[in-house]
């Protein structure tokens, strides 16, 4: 964590002990001052009370006890315990307390701490129709207060939320964790109108929480792009995948090839405030230009790079890797859009290339079997040449400093030429020719993320063997370790395990509207979030989380 994104320990130190003073002081002009009767409760105590009506006493009683302090203790009123707060995802600790909790009120304010926690403070202020007040010290009754701590070590994204004595306190070790904070409190509000009384702790279990989006066989608006943007970011996801190079479009403008773009597609400027917009939700943007399969949008420009087999017949979406020009617009491509999805992760495909799905490819494609031994010698196949595209089309982006993962069917067994050590593996189907356990990725050590097709894949249309995935069956059967159809991966490899993504692939485009897409991922959205935030048993039956969801958006 940078230094800009910390408070000193001596300079929060000093603010506590001087907020601790003023609060005492704040309530002790409360009490005595007779202000917000029964609203006033000890901080957590389980004999805490507040000061009472006096309905009990007579008024002269009440004149005297005005003037001097009442040899009889004023009758009380206590809370109960707090209940949990009711979030998707749900949290994972809460700390129950009494007191009335907190609800916006017209002129409570949002202040922060840091400067670097602007943003948040003021879409949590407009949320809530509350006043943004910028950095401050001082204290007043219904503030929301964001702060960043310096707990060493903590996970970056987690948080802790403290409802007492009228207000709202959220903290994290990041602007992230405090983001998260804030949406927490946005539920609790929508939810029941109240965040209730005591202290939050929560964190994330995986550190990817996806949502991948094909646009380039259906087209999506932007605008319909930033409404998922804002749902993703309220429920706790920080990934967006976009697919936007396939057989069917190139839906993004490009300036090095304006040959190959789709005419219903994206312009850049609009691309840049996606990114922009998913940035201040702490989304971070996923492109993918697949290769060297799904590229028939760019052969269609540039037949001659497209691949042929023996008899000279096209392969469909298939490049041919044995050409130079094949990898320089590739890598061309990798460089431009590398420049517009500034975020730290990379999709570089790899799946399905044809020339590695019949019988014989080196007999089949004696052009790439040629280039193979050319490369990497007499015993060199087709399949090394295919993972040496994949390791050159690495190193085009890891000169962007990104991370990179790779369809798990982009991975090959058996070649001399191994895939990069660094390349993440997104494990999304075992229905492929020839593919692997997911046990033989993760017992190399490999970094698996979780697309599992049996659950997250939500195909238009439902060709071939698919269905659309119901959130209830994601939230009763699904975990991050259930990476290929039913079956969950031992539990020591869970670490190993960064996280999951739910995926929309148009197959068949027109079978649903965009607004049709949106209403069907609604719930199989919330059911994912939930398992990723916390893969154990959720507390609440499916009916329950159903209902919650109508609640709290």
């Amino acid at each position: 964590m940078s230094q800009h994104r910390r408070r000193s320990s001596a300079k929060q130190v000093k603010q506590g002990k001087k907020r601790g003073l003023i609060a005492v002081a704040a309530a002790t002009v409360v009490v005595a001052g007779g202000v917000g009767l029964g609203l006033w409760a000890a901080s957590g105590d389980e004999g805490g009370a507040s000061v009472g009506s006096g309905d009990e006493t007579s008024a002269a009683s009440r004149g005297a006890a005005s003037r001097s302090v009442s040899p009889t203790p004023s009758p009380t009123r206590s809370y109960p315990l707090s209940q949990a707060p009711r979030t998707i995802p749900a949290v994972r600790s809460h700390t129950p307390a009494r007191g009335p909790g907190w609800r916006p009120a017209k002129g409570d304010r949002v202040v922060v701490d840091d400067a670097d926690l602007a943003d948040e403070g003021r879409l949590i202020a407009g949320e809530l129709g509350l006043t943004y007040g910028g950095e401050s010290s001082d204290v007043r009754a219904g503030d929301v207060r964001l702060a960043l701590n310096d707990d060493e070590g903590a996970n970056p994204e987690s948080y802790a939320m403290t409802v007492r004595g009228g207000r709202v306190n959220i903290s994290g070790p990041s602007d992230a964790g405090v983001f998260y904070g804030t949406r927490t409190l946005k539920q609790e509000v929508h939810g029941g109108g109240t965040a209730p009384e005591g202290v939050v702790h929560d964190q994330p279990a995986k550190p990817r929480r996806g949502f991948m989006l094909d646009i380039a066989r259906k087209p999506f608006t932007a605008a319909w792009i930033e409404d998922r943007v804002r749902e993703l970011g309220d429920l706790k996801f920080n990934e967006l995948g976009l697919h936007f190079s396939d057989d069917q479009g190139f839906r993004i403008q490009s300036t090095t090839h304006p040959e190959i773009v789709s005419k219903d597609h994206l312009t850049k400027a609009q691309v840049k405030q996606i990114v922009e917009l998913a940035a201040s939700r702490h989304i971070t943007v996923v492109p993918e230009i697949d290769s060297p399969g799904h590229l028939g949008a760019v052969i269609a420009a540039h037949p001659d790079l497209q691949l042929r087999n023996v008899s000279g017949v096209a392969t469909r979406g298939a490049i041919d890797i044995s050409k130079d020009a094949s990898a320089a617009i590739v890598d061309e491509l990798l460089d431009e859009y590398a420049g517009l999805f500034t975020g730290d992760q990379w999709n570089l495909g790899g799946d399905e290339y044809q020339a590695l799905t019949v019988a014989n490819p080196q007999a089949s494609f004696p052009q790439l079997a040629a280039e193979a031994v050319k490369a990497y010698g007499s015993g060199g196949t087709v399949a090394d040449l295919t993972t040496g595209w994949l390791n050159d089309r690495a190193d085009t982006i890891r000169n962007h400093d990104r991370t990179m993962r790779v369809w798990n069917d982009g991975f090959f067994a058996g070649t001399s030429v191994q895939a990069a050590k660094d390349l993440q593996v997104a494990y999304w189907t075992g229905k492929e020719i020839g593919a692997r356990q997911p046990v033989a990725y993760l017992s190399a050590g490999r970094k698996v993320l979780n697309y599992n097709d049996e659950y997250m894949y939500y195909v238009l249309g439902e060709p071939q063997t698919f269905v659309y995935p119901t959130g209830q069956r994601i939230y009763e059967h699904w975990t991050p370790r259930v990476l290929r159809g039913t079956t969950a991966v031992p539990a020591k490899y869970d670490a190993q395990i960064l996280g999951g993504s739910f995926a929309v692939w148009c197959d068949l485009a027109n079978s649903q509207t965009q607004n049709q897409v949106a209403a069907g991922i609604r719930m199989p959205l919330r059911a994912t979030i939930q398992k990723l935030w916390d893969p154990g048993t959720p507390s609440l039956t499916w009916t329950q989380f159903k209902s919650l969801a109508d609640k709290v958006g």
